[in-house]
């Protein structure tokens, strides 16, 4: 009875996180925008989203969810596209870009033209393609299983043998079934059956004990398997939002002047980059200084005046149309550039103040959790939607050499796929909705606690404390827990093999 309750127990709390993922379709769907504002001979009206037709010309207010996939037809912006690409770094929108469902327009009001609605979008394609990698993800079977199902067959086979042969040689019917009940008795398949579940009910309790939430044994044996690691650079390698990297002031200027000026600038700005500089002088303890007129510029920078001096803060272009030298910093420009890094520059008085970069830099544990899974003989590789040169300056700073960058969130699970069709066990670690399909392709999906409850529900493994020192950690208790469960089934079977004879 009490081996039966175990089994039963471990089952259904299996059950249980298999049901959750449900949820995580169900949470993907409700980040569409219900209705959508369509624009008809001049006039708005606000129609339900099933109603879009390829063609239609949207409005897509400041602040605004974008309702389905189209291309900016007039205005500009910066839309914040994180939760399907992993970016954190805000995409620019001109006339002729393409916008994607679900992702939140920032700062301008965009005219789009729907190019794919309802069932053709992004975001329903990434909802497809975790349903289906849900429903196509192969149990193993549980090594204790396959023992017991040769094991009781054979044991019985002996039982029948032996009563057999002891009657043909006694010719006593009451010693022969004595000698049949002795051989079923002393086998004990109970110690096989319990060998796995009591193993891996201790496994995933320490698991939770150190922050790492494992939802089932089939993940926490799988794990024990795996050759190859593959991280998402945002949010999972890197912090996940951008910090001011590097402030160049031109000479006769400070740090903190320029840094002082800079944020004072940027105080009107929505602009994610905007803020990390606005943070920046915040932590520096600097008094930031009163602007007027402010005028944003999307795509290019910001103008505003400062007791009536214009300062100008932006990228490359837009010190060009305004008539500023920037020769002295070009250089400085590209190497951060190079570098991953977001070069913004400031001028006053028609003249150049400096630079000051900003990018999503490395998490400080991303480096030695990296060493650590390959010290563990694991093959490590970034997998990311970002551009390569900003995702090689991460990776070798991460200690990295295998990098896919440019992915598009759908061809994620494709790329997890290719892998263990190269005879790969795979682990997909990430924390976005666009990670979702990869992290349920994989063999073992690992997500990071700080992430969208989307990927934390598609994982087989959550890392409450958002750090990937345990990654290595949670494989380190997957090994444990496979060595522990051999080690229980060689004594039930020892004791099976010296008390079997006996009998």
């Amino acid at each position: 009875g009490v081996i039966i309750t175990l089994i039963l127990l471990g089952k259904t709390l299996e059950a249980t996180s298999k049901g959750r993922t449900g949820e995580a379709v169900r949470k993907l769907m409700g980040l569409k925008p219900r209705t959508a504002l369509l624009i008809k001979d001049g006039e708005e009206k606000e129609i339900p989203i099933d109603e879009v037709e390829t063609g239609d010309i949207l409005l897509v207010k400041p602040g605004g969810g974008i309702p389905v996939d189209g291309v900016v037809i007039k205005g500009t912006s910066a839309a914040d596209e994180s939760m399907l690409t992993g970016e954190s770094m805000p995409v620019d929108k001109k006339p002729g870009d393409t916008v994607f469902a679900a992702t939140v327009n920032a700062t301008g009001a965009l005219h789009i033209q729907a190019t794919k609605v309802g069932e053709d979008t992004a975001l329903a394609k990434i909802i497809r393609l975790v349903e289906e990698a849900q429903g196509s993800k192969a149990p193993i079977a549980a090594l204790a299983d396959k023992v017991s199902g040769i094991f009781v067959p054979v044991v019985v086979a002996i039982a029948i043998i032996a009563g057999i042969a002891w009657y043909v040689g006694t010719r006593d019917l009451s010693f022969a079934l004595t000698i049949f009940i002795s051989v079923l008795v002393i086998a004990c398949p109970c110690a096989l059956g319990l060998a796995t579940p009591t193993a891996i009910m201790v496994g995933t309790g320490k698991g939770a004990q150190q922050g790492i939430l494992i939802k089932s044994g089939e993940a926490l044996e799988t794990a024990h398997h795996l050759d190859t690691i593959v991280l998402d650079k945002t949010g999972t390698l890197t912090m996940g939002q951008p910090h001011v990297t590097d402030i160049l002031p031109v000479f006769g200027q400070t740090e903190d002047s320029l840094l002082t000026l800079a944020a004072s600038a940027e105080l009107g700005s929505e602009h994610p980059l905007g803020q990390a500089i606005i943070q920046h002088a915040k932590e520096r303890n600097l008094n930031l200084l009163d602007t007027t007129d402010f005028k944003a510029v999307s795509g290019r920078g910001l103008q505003t005046t400062l007791d009536g001096q214009t300062i100008l803060a932006g990228n490359q272009q837009w010190m060009a149309e305004n008539d500023i030298d920037i020769k002295t910093m070009v250089h400085d420009a590209n190497l951060l550039a190079s570098q991953g890094k977001t070069p913004m520059y400031f001028a006053s008085k028609g003249k150049l103040l400096g630079l000051v970069a900003v990018a999503d830099v490395l998490k400080p544990s991303s480096a030695i959790a990296v060493k650590a899974l390959q010290d563990l003989g694991l093959r490590v590789i970034m997998l990311t939607g970002d551009h390569e040169r900003t995702a090689r300056a991460i990776a070798n700073q991460a200690g990295i050499t295998q990098v896919i960058a440019q992915v598009l969130p759908g061809d994620k699970a494709g790329k997890i796929k290719q892998l263990q069709q190269e005879g790969r066990r795979v682990a997909m670690v990430g924390d976005g909705i666009n990670d979702a399909p990869a992290l349920v392709q994989a063999d073992v999906g690992i997500a990071i606690g700080s992430g969208t409850d989307v990927a934390m529900e598609s994982a087989d493994i959550v890392l409450m404390h958002s750090d990937l020192m345990d990654v290595p950690k949670a494989i380190g208790l997957s090994r444990r827990t496979i060595k522990t469960i051999r080690e229980n089934l060689f004594w039930a079977f020892g004791y099976n093999v010296l008390g079997i004879p006996v009998a």
